[in-house]
């Protein structure tokens, strides 16, 4: 089969041919349908902290379709459209007891999206309602964590909620707030590309940042935030969640900053911020994403700005860690 490898740090993605994979006892094997980029994939090939073990294929955005079954599997069948957890779990530790496997760290995760074929433990595949395509099974990975940090933050029927960024986090966050019970809604990013797409998702208003960006947030919200959800993933950007929130309020960190971030307690002190850093989710969680776009309400897919295939990876990968006009970019390794 032919994969995109990462081979070393801070350089391309390397096409290679592979040996194809065969299912192991209790897995399924699948062609990969549609694989989406996610901004971690780009943060740890970089030579951050956090990086891939060299000769990892990444990609944990996917959906495919099963071409072959393990022995002991039920339930799965060939010919099923499938996507999956991109994590296992080793079953006896805090985040496994809590049904996060994202946050085991004794147990293998479940990437290799950048491919044309990969295996799959069936205890973390979710079969698609039919109403459902390749390309929805691969937005349900980027909704969960979106689902997810609502979930943890609590938010109540009614409150304020400012949403900082419009990338696809921020995006997958308005859709959750919107359907969660927010009471209003504001998206505030540098530019006003994704203005439409943002109030397509859920958002009440839009703002730039810039000159009297407080006031015009508490203009727009009607009182200052209860909840702030960052999701820039940049320097800078937790402080500015603290300036904005209201006293007694909670920020959520969702943009995964990799580098050192400087804030003054003191400031989310006198205003009693509380903070929270939600990573992961669960079964259940993509489980509900999957049943709330099976009802077919906002379509996600509005979230894809290209498909692109498996050849163009390497360039693709490059290109998106400079300033793009892209979304959500989903790989296409094989024509469904």
């Amino acid at each position: 089969m032919k994969a995109a490898v990462y081979r070393e740090q801070g350089k391309p993605l390397v096409l290679e041919t592979l040996p194809d994979p065969a299912p192991a006892a209790g897995e399924v094997l699948i062609k990969v349908h549609r694989c989406g980029i996610c901004g971690t994939d780009l943060h740890m090939t970089e030579g951050h902290q956090w990086q891939f073990q060299p000769g990892t294929v990444p990609g944990h955005e996917y959906s495919g379709e099963i071409v072959e079954v393990g022995p002991g599997v039920t339930g799965l069948k060939r010919g099923d459209l499938i996507t999956a957890l991109p994590s296992t779990g080793c079953g006896h530790c805090e985040a496994c007891y809590r049904g996060n496997l994202a946050l085991c760290h004794n147990a293998p995760g479940v990437m290799g999206g950048y491919a044309e074929l990969m295996r799959v433990p069936a205890s973390v595949a979710l079969k698609l309602p039919a109403t459902l395509s390749a390309a929805d099974g691969a937005l349900i990975e980027p909704l969960a964590v979106g689902l997810y940090a609502m979930r943890m933050s609590h938010i109540q029927p009614g409150d304020r909620v400012l949403i900082l960024g419009a990338g696809s986090v921020a995006l997958c966050a308005i859709y959750w707030a919107k359907r969660l019970g927010a009471g209003r809604i504001v998206a505030m990013s540098r530019s006003a590309r994704r203005k439409p797409m943002a109030l397509q998702m859920g958002a009440d208003a839009f703002l730039q940042y810039g000159e009297n960006e407080t006031g015009n947030v508490v203009e727009a919200l009607g009182g200052a935030p209860d909840a702030v959800f960052e999701c820039v993933g940049s320097q800078g950007f937790l402080g500015k969640a603290i300036q904005h929130v209201r006293d007694f309020g909670q920020v959520i960190s969702m943009g995964f900053c990799t580098s050192p971030d400087q804030l003054v307690p003191a400031m989310a002190g006198f205003k009693g911020v509380s903070l929270q850093f939600p990573v992961g989710y669960s079964l259940k969680d993509f489980q509900y994403v999957a049943d709330v776009m099976d009802a077919g309400y906002v379509d996600p897919k509005i979230l894809i700005s290209s498909v692109i295939p498996l050849d163009d990876l390497p360039a693709t990968f490059e290109r998106l860690r400079d300033p793009n006009n892209e979304t959500k970019v989903q790989v296409a390794p094989l024509t469904p």
